[in-house]
This record gives C-alpha cells, structure tokens and sequence, in this order.
C-alpha cells in the first residue's frame, strides 16, 4: 500500500510528469495553450492574462506548475465519445470515481435526465433552453438557488447572480463557503476587509513567514519558490501543521537549476500541533510575547496597539488567564516550543502569516482567523509594506466570485449602486448560503438549483444527506466542461447538464481575481470542439427569455465589454474595469491592500478578537480527522490515485501515526472502518505517516460520508478537517 515517502519532492519527476502529460495531449496545443494570454485555470496565486502565459504579476518567467499543466490537459482532452450515455447507465456512471469521470472527454453536447430516465439523453441547445425558461417561469423564486464555482469568470458570475436578484431571490452563493469563508469573516471583523493585506512583491521583503494549516508544497506548488527566496534570503519559514509533509521540509523548485539539482530547505521550525490546536498556539505564543515584554517592552509595538487597534485590553487579560498547562494540553505543543517560536516572532522584521483551510474547516474557523490576526496585531505586522496577512485561496476566480457579488447579501453600496443603475428594487432577504441550501433542499424546499460550474455534490460534508438533498429538487441545472460525480449522485428529478466553453476558448476576453485581489484578463481563443456556448452566452440568453421586460439590457449582455463596465461602475474597487478593454491595464481592487495603518472598517481601527473557546482536548480512544488533497488533485478534482508527495498509491487509506498502530496492536495494511456521528466508511487500509499521535488524516472527497454538517456559526463553513472519528479494526 505504501511504497514510501519519496526523498526527492517535485523537480524532475513533475518537469517529466508535466512533459509526458503534454505529449499525450498534444505537446504544441499545451505550449501554445500555456504561453497565451489566459489566466491560469489552477489555483488563485495566479498567473497568466495581459503580460503573456506563465508569468505572474511582476512578469516572472516561468510561473506554472504541474497543476496548471493537469488543468489544461483536461480541457485539452478529445470529446466525450458520441454513444457514450447511450452505453453507459447512470447507475453505472455513479459508481465511477472522480478520476474516471474526468476523464471520460469534454462534454460537447447537452444532455437531459428526465424523472424514470436510466440514461442521459443529448438534446439540442434550443431545447435545453427553451426547457431551463420554461422550468424558470414556473418556478417560485423562493424556491431556487444560485451556486457558483471559483473557477467560472467575472462576468459570469456578475451576471448570473443579477439575473437571481432580479428574478427575486437572495439564494446566491458560492464554493468559498467551503472554503476560505472563514478568513473573509474572520478578517473583516478584525480588520475591515476580509482579503490578502499583502500583495505578491511584499514577499520579496519577507524574512520571517508563519505557513499555518497550508501544504502549498501539493496545493499551490508555485508558492514554494517564495518559500525558497525566503529562506535563501536568510529569513525563515515557521510551519505550523499537525503532519510532517516532506515537501514542506524540503522541496526541489522545478523552475530554479539549483533547487533543481540539490534541493531547497523551506521549515526553518516544523511544528506539529493537534489537529485544530492551532488557536490556543497562537495564545500561547501571544502569551510567551506579552512575557517577554515585561522585560523587553520593545517586543510589542505599543504605539501601533494604541494608535490604531481597539480591544487590547481585553485580549491581554484573555491571553494572561490561559494558562500554560490548558495550552499545551489543547495545542499539543510544549510550552518551551511556543516560547522559541515567540522569540523567532520578536526578532523578525517584516511578518507575512499565511494560512489556508487547516484553519478554516474548524467549527472555531473565524475565530482560528481571528488568532492569526490578534498575533500580527501584537507587532504592527498589519497596515503596513512587506508584512501582513494572506489567506492561501484555492480555486483561480473564487475571490473574484465573491468580489462581484455571488453572496447571498450584497454589500449596501453595491446594492444601492445596481438598483439606481437601472431604476429596480431588489430582494432585501438575507439569502442561504451553500450549506443552507443544502440543508433547506434535503427538506424540500428547492425547485431549481442552478450551478455555475464545480461538483457541488462533491464538495459537500455528509454525502449521503447531499445527495438526498439534491434528489429533492425537481430540477437541477449544471454547467460543466467535464463530467463529475455530482451530475450521477447529485442530480434532481430532471437534471440538466450544458457544454460550456473553457477559459482560454471564450471568443471574448474575460477576467479574474488572484488572492492577491489582482485582476487579470483572459483573451480566450478558439474553440476546441463545435457547438459549445460560452458561460455568458448561457446566461444571458436564458435571462433574456425569462425576464423580457426586465430592464436589464440582457442583449448586451451577451458581450463581456458590456458586463465590465456595469462592475466597474457598481463594484467598489472595481472603477478600472471600466478601461480594461482600451487599455488592457490589470490592476490590484483599491482599498484591499493595506500599506499604511488605515483599516477599512467602521471605526478606522482594527480590532483584537477574544475567542469565544480556546478548543476542546482529544477523546479518549477517539481520533482527531481531517480530510486533505493529495498532490494527484486539485480540490474536487482527482487527477490520479496515487498521492506521490505522500508516497500513497491509494485514496482508500488512513494516514496514522505508527504509535497508535503500535498501541492497538494493528499493522500496516490493516483493513478499517471508520466511524462518526455522521456516517461510516469500510475498506480503508492503515498506512504509517509522521502526523502527531490522536489525529489522523484522509482524502478528499472521499471521506465526506463521515464528516458531519457541522459548521461554524459564524462563517457557516463544514469542519471538514476537525472530525471525532473511532476506527474499527475489520
């Protein structure tokens, strides 16, 4: 089951890998694909659009990674075959895996499921319009909901999310809220804008990151030649995540010859807390700083704390009535370990705290956020150059589909601004978020689901609960460029699938948003395949036949020029959108990044947040579960089954630390069941991985069926990566 932890991560197994993928897609079409002028199609680091393929913001050549190369071999792909879902069931279809889906071919045609259907059928473009309109007008607004992937455009979005409004709901949302929605509430509480402080050049700057509950190393791959820059610099790089990943050890930069050849070192410090103990971490550090204080007072920087926060107080009494032994206990982290990683933080000059869903996916997310932020607060490393805060997002446009307003509440000035736009009143109810919907679906409560890309299915805790949700809504509209499991597993009573065009096939350009909050333009290309639609052309043209006498000028519409220039009029930020087209200028969304100490929020000031709970300890006999991605995916999207960073080639596994293995008597290869409030799942082989004893770990999506629906309150983000699980011995 396990061949081993490889010694080399990346360098030439990924330039081979990204080589041999290539030439079996066509080695020409990938390189004239990468090197366009298209935004990547992988994660939100970004790279690509008006300054040429493969190049970031500040024109770094090469920016890619092998991510970006399985991307675009998917839609480099041949078509889905033209007897395909005549073959092939659908109770056949819903047995094959993520990975088999995916590579079934691109869809080119629509295809409909009707109520007593065992097979898709295609049909032609105008009668899978003319069905979606007609289902649309007989449709209580109240009873529809509107999901967006981060991987659709701006324009799409924008436009897909003013046609629900103006069709009379609020049930807007998006994947974020499975994501990063813990950081955006999070950080606007604290600091009054809930994205990156930092753009990518305050990284050049850097000699001290904390990389807290990320694997970048598998998830966002480019991002370790920053880590390497770090480190050669002479700064370090503090990685806080309870398994010890290699990559995050040490990682060979396929796009450097000397980390290539030998190697880069990127943890000065790895730390190994709990599975969600990385708050009470961050008290105990505060706590080790405010110490050091006493007799340092320079450690802190007062005049900032008075200045320009509110709340110190209150949290320095917080953090002086945690007591050491609480914070041990909850962290799993020796107190002379918090006090090292504190004296590294005092000596440092530009901080940058990067984080991604180890610190989201908790029912404390937002308060795990707010943490990370109290520390940075404690040293002025907020509202200022080269330090600051970065939330490490996935999907390419997610910050982008939030920006134009795919939420269930728009931002009172955007609102104001569309209603005066075009003299129209829209809905004032507060909207579900995804796993609202979901839950409000399992109840009944849905007539139409419209999903604007990804797996929704997929990507949603308690599978089997989403799948009887989706089973309830009479009719489900997906817009997708592949197959996935949800259009098997998540169908509804009638279920919909439209062929849309990729990225870099639009026949106009479009645009997206890094988590850098830069905004690129995509020119789009040739299509690959006849008879495909671009996300707009679908959009509009079904608004159009819904609402003829709507004000909207649907029409226009149709042409993504049209779209940019109501968003930079209405989109606060977004004013350059508006000379996009002329000048083809990207830019960084104003007001976002937060060079100078003043803070977007009501009162001017950031604010220090007291939680709520410190944590809770491990259960006795229990493990700690958190679901990751292999380096073989990308989100919902599984490339292959092996995990090559992990030395894993299976998905059906459990990732425990050799201690517990030893204590219960079991042994590599042991077949268990894994058991939850939730659900089960059998068949799952023990492998033995360097994670800190009680917790374990397992792949996503597939374990899922055991993670509950519990959520934050706040961000109402699933806790997909803090699950009480016991493991049953088969």
């Amino acid at each position: 089951m396990i061949t081993r932890i490889p010694r080399k991560i990346a360098g030439w197994d990924s330039i081979l890998f990204s080589m041999k993928l290539s030439f079996k897609v066509g080695p020409w079409s990938m390189l004239k694909s990468l090197l366009s002028r298209n935004s990547c199609k992988s994660c939100a680091l970004g790279m690509g659009g008006q300054k040429g393929g493969m190049r970031d913001e500040r024109g770094v050549f090469p920016s890619v990674c092998k991510k970006a190369v399985w991307a675009q071999a998917s839609d480099l792909q041949p078509a889905i075959p033209g007897d395909f879902f005549r073959r092939y069931a659908i109770d056949e279809l819903k047995t094959r895996t993520p990975l088999e889906l995916e590579h079934s071919g691109r869809l080119t045609t629509p295809v409909l499921c009707a109520p007593g259907d065992t097979h898709y059928r295609p049909i032609s473009w105008e009668e899978a319009l003319e069905t979606t309109v007609t289902t649309l007008q007989t449709t209580d607004p109240d009873r529809s909901f509107f999901y967006a992937s981060g991987r659709s455009s701006n324009e799409a979005g924008f436009l897909l999310q003013l046609f629900a409004r103006v069709f009379g709901t609020n049930n807007v949302n998006n994947c974020s809220y499975y994501c990063h929605q813990a950081s955006g509430v999070g950080l606007k509480q604290s600091i009054g804008t809930g994205t990156a402080t930092i753009q990518l050049e305050d990284l050049d700057h850097t000699d001290l990151i904390f990389l807290i509950g990320a694997n970048p190393s598998s998830n966002h791959p480019r991002f370790m030649r920053t880590l390497m820059d770090i480190r050669r610099r002479g700064g370090k790089v503090i990685v806080i995540n309870p398994a010890r990943e290699r990559g995050l050890e040490k990682f060979y930069v396929p796009s450097d010859l000397r980390s290539l050849l030998f190697g880069s070192p990127i943890a000065s410090t790895y730390v190994q807390p709990h599975i969600n103990g990385d708050l009470p971490l961050c008290t105990g550090i505060a706590k080790a700083l405010l110490q050091m204080a006493e007799s340092k007072p320079g450690v802190l920087d007062r005049v900032f704390i008075d200045e320009y926060t509110d709340h110190f107080s209150a949290y320095q009494q917080y953090v002086a009535n945690s007591s050491w032994q609480e914070l041990e206990t909850l962290s799993g982290v020796p107190r002379p370990l918090m006090e090292q990683l504190a004296r590294h933080y005092a000596q440092a000059k530009n901080v940058v705290f990067a984080w991604a869903m180890g610190i989201t996916h908790h029912a404390n997310g937002v308060e795990g956020v707010q943490a990370i932020v109290n520390l940075a607060l404690l040293r002025g490393m907020v509202g200022r150059k080269q330090a600051g805060l970065l939330p490490l997002r996935g999907h390419s446009n997610v910050q982008g589909i939030g920006t134009i307003g795919f939420t269930p509440q728009l931002k009172q000035e955007f609102l104001d601004n569309l209603e005066s736009a075009y003299g129209i009143h829209l809905p004032t109810g507060e909207g579900l978020d995804t796993l609202g919907c979901i839950e409000r679906a399992h109840a009944g409560g849905f007539d139409f689901a419209w999903n604007l890309g990804g797996n929704l299915y997929g990507s949603n805790p308690d599978s089997r609960f989403a799948g009887q949700a989706l089973s309830n809504i009479d009719f489900v509209l997906y817009m997708n460029t592949t197959l996935n499991p949800s259009h098997f597993l998540g169908r509804g009573r009638t279920t919909l699938i439209l062929p849309v065009l990729a990225r870099d096939e639009e026949p106009e350009p479009t645009t997206q948003e890094s988590m850098f909050s830069y905004v690129r333009m995509s020119d789009g290309g040739p299509t690959r395949f006849p008879g495909l639609k671009s996300e707009v052309e679908v959009i509009a043209e079904i608004a159009g036949r819904v609402l003829p006498d709507s004000p909207i000028p649907w029409k226009e519409f149709h042409h993504t020029a049209n779209i940019r220039q109501v968003i930079g009029s209405v989109v606060q930020g977004m004013k350059p959108m508006q000379e996009i087209d002329r000048t083809r200028k990207e830019f960084h969304i104003e007001g976002r990044t937060l060079h100078e100490p003043r803070f977007p929020s009501v009162t001017g000031r950031a604010a220090f947040k007291v939680p709520s709970t410190p944590g809770s300890p491990l259960r006795e006999n229990h493990f700690r579960l958190m679901t990751v991605r292999s380096e073989g995916q990308f989100n919902t999207v599984v490339y292959e089954t092996q995990d090559k960073f992990r030395g894993v080639d299976s998905r059906e596994v459990v990732l425990i630390h050799p201690e517990d293995m030893e204590r219960r008597g079991w042994r590599e290869n042991d077949t268990v069941t894994v058991n939850s409030s939730t659900g089960s799942l059998a068949g799952q082989k023990l492998v033995p991985y360097p994670i800190t004893p009680g917790n374990i770990m397992m792949y996503f999506p597939e374990a899922n069926v055991v993670v509950p629906r519990a959520a934050d309150p706040q961000s109402r983000t699933p806790s997909f990566k803090s699950v009480d699980v016991t493991l049953e011995k088969e």
